[in-house]
């Protein structure tokens, strides 16, 4: 079958990461972009994306792309694509999105335009004049960047950080794409030993197991796409079939976390059991000031708290310091520690091995990696 062209958007910071996890599925022409990954494949290839992708926010099939200044062209380029081959005459497609630095901002106007457009398309190609809009819902999402227009169909539905394990969480819960992020840079192997002071509800602890066993974020929820009238449900069935084979069970990762809140620990703990990961997570009622490092090769990843998020800026300097004197910086003992705080290595007491730029949704961050110990 024609490839489907695929737009894979990300957090920033996080593309590159994407990229790489979009070849090791198998996908050969893959373009890593400003937030976000370009990919083409098949429709198993597309189910095997969301499925699969633990750093990509959603799964996108690239319409078509052009150029628009006006609303005479914005509707003349929508109408020119084949919206038939994706949305079938009884289907639903609300259309939003997004413009920036570009002559059409009202992005009210540019959903009706757009909306009007597809209504156009399909009314010729499908000989009636009125959609009731009933069957499965087609979403149809738009990005205009200095007046290049992308236009798009929606296949994964709920984010793809939205991995069915998390129903509830923390006051200031980390994303799950952005944890994976994280647990990819620091390195999962199946012997892993890892430690999480801050656990709150279990991310960083969830996704390094979930990377550990090679288990598909995705494979215990459901996608948008799968109601799609073009997309065969063989496959699903192949892609869920592949994803389940994938699982190395009876590994000897463990991941440890604390909190100082109960209620953190006891979330942590439903989360991993939802998840599918009990057997490797453990988490207990545990302050920072009592944290100690046990004599083996091991590595903490952890995401605490901090001024914009749950504490003062004077509070959060307060918690580095500690962070500094309880983790023991000898050899074999790795710590990735992500913070927006500018000075957080003075404060910490030593400065990083290497730092890598992510963002936590509007917020940017630095993630300080200590792992050259003497």
């Amino acid at each position: 079958m024609e490839q489907i062209k695929m737009i894979a958007p990300c957090l920033f910071g996080v593309e590159s990461i994407a990229a790489e996890e979009f070849k090791r599925m198998g996908f050969t022409d893959v373009v890593a972009e400003n937030g976000r990954v370009l990919l083409s494949g098949d429709y198993n290839m597309l189910a095997r994306a969301n499925i699969n992708s633990r750093f990509a926010e959603r799964i996108l099939i690239n319409v078509g792309q052009f150029r628009a200044t006006s609303f005479t062209e914005l509707f003349d380029g929508v109408k020119d694509l084949p919206w038939e081959e994706y949305i079938g005459k009884d289907d639903a497609f609300p259309v939003n999105g997004s413009s920036i630095s570009s002559a059409l901002y009202s992005i009210p106007d540019c959903q009706s335009i757009i909306k009007k457009a597809v209504v156009n398309r399909l009314s010729s190609k499908y000989g009636i004049s009125w959609f009731n809009e009933t069957g499965c819902e087609c979403k149809i999402r738009f990005t205009i960047i200095k007046d290049n227009v992308t236009v798009a169909i929606d296949t994964s539905g709920e984010g793809l950080h939205k991995r069915g394990y998390r129903r509830n969480s923390n006051d200031a819960p980390l994303k799950e794409t952005l944890g994976a992020a994280m647990c990819d840079l620091a390195r999962i192997y199946p012997d892993t030993k890892l430690y999480d002071p801050f656990c709150g509800s279990g991310t960083l602890l969830i996704e390094s197991a979930l990377m550990a066993t090679k288990t598909a974020p995705g494979l215990r929820r459901f996608f948008a796409s799968e109601r799609f009238g073009f997309m065969p449900k063989t496959a699903w069935q192949q892609e869920r079939m592949r994803a389940q084979d994938l699982i190395q069970h009876n590994i000897e990762f463990r991941a440890q976390g604390f909190d100082i809140d109960p209620d953190c620990v006891e979330l942590t703990l439903a989360n991993a059991k939802k998840a599918g990961v009990e057997k490797y997570v453990k988490a207990a009622i545990g302050d920072i000031r009592d944290f100690t490092t046990p004599d083996e090769r091991l590595l903490v990843i952890t995401n605490p708290p901090y001024g914009e998020r749950l504490l003062d800026v004077a509070e959060a300097e307060k918690l580095y310091k500690i962070m500094g004197e309880r983790f023991d910086k000898t050899q074999g003992k790795k710590y990735f520690i992500i913070s927006p705080h500018d000075e957080f290595e003075k404060h910490f007491g030593g400065t990083a091995d290497k730092r890598r730029k992510l963002y936590n949704g509007m917020i940017k961050c630095q993630l300080f990696m200590y792992f050259k110990h003497k």
